[in-house]
């Protein structure tokens, strides 16, 4: 069982999505600190104070903590470091991903012309000697 377990997690694919991840939690951090250093500042540089902490109350707001109190700013910001990490995934990965496996793609063959079986009707390459289907052996065409 310890054999299967280490087959498993030594699998490439395995290895290679742990990597990921950790590199992909690294750079969500580095995103939002950009985000909550200079670009939440940017943005609320028309309005006053930080972005992030944006909001809006519905009844009286005071200063303990209030049941209706609407924290806009912070959605705001987390959908700023989304489209930040969706755009550079986007760019620097699924692209460069994309036109390396067009360049390396190889053409697809073209399709084996066919024929009918004359015992079972199944679809056969012409060049077939017997039927994969009903197994009979299959006459030679002529010309």
């Amino acid at each position: 069982m310890f054999k299967e377990f280490r087959a498993f997690v030594l699998r490439g694919n395995v290895v290679d999505l742990a990597i990921g991840v950790v590199i992909g939690a690294a750079f969500g951090a580095i995103v939002t600190a950009i985000v909550s250093g200079l670009i939440n500042p940017l943005v609320s540089f028309v309005g006053t104070g930080d972005l992030s902490k944006a909001k809006f109350c519905i009844g009286k707001c005071t200063g303990v903590p209030h049941p209706h109190v609407f924290n806009y700013g912070g959605i705001i910001s987390a959908m700023i470091t989304f489209v930040i990490v969706a755009a550079v995934v986007f760019f620097f990965v699924v692209k460069p991903v994309n036109h390396l496996m067009d360049m390396f793609k190889s053409d697809q063959p073209a399709e084996k012309p066919m024929r009918e079986c004359p015992f079972c009707e199944s679809s056969i390459p012409v060049g077939a000697k017997r039927c994969a289907f009903c197994t009979s052996e299959v006459p030679a065409l002529a010309g």
